[in-house]
């Protein structure tokens, strides 16, 4: 059913293959999108994420204490993440 397909790396710009095997794990988790960075560039990007310095803040709307990847600012608000999906439903 599945077959082994090139592709190529969004950041690297070198080809990869996705595999027959990870096509069928892509489609038993109900992923819709193709990987779009070999395997090396995706374990750069998680690494960078997991180095990322988190800091602590309120949230505006509940008084929540939280961690954000970014200095909050004294004059902008700062939201959990619970807040902030709700505003951005609205």
């Amino acid at each position: 059913m599945y077959e082994d397909k090139t592709l190529v790396c969004k950041d690297c710009n070198e080809e990869f293959v996705f595999t027959a095997g990870e096509q069928e794990f892509y489609a038993e988790k109900g992923f819709v999108n193709e990987p779009q960075r070999c395997k090396a560039c995706r374990n750069a990007r998680k690494a960078a994420k997991a180095d990322r310095v988190m800091h602590e803040a309120v949230c505006a709307e509940c008084g929540a204490s939280c961690k954000i990847p970014f200095e909050p600012k004294e004059n902008r608000p700062v939201y959990c993440s619970e807040c902030f999906a709700k505003i951005n439903e609205e």
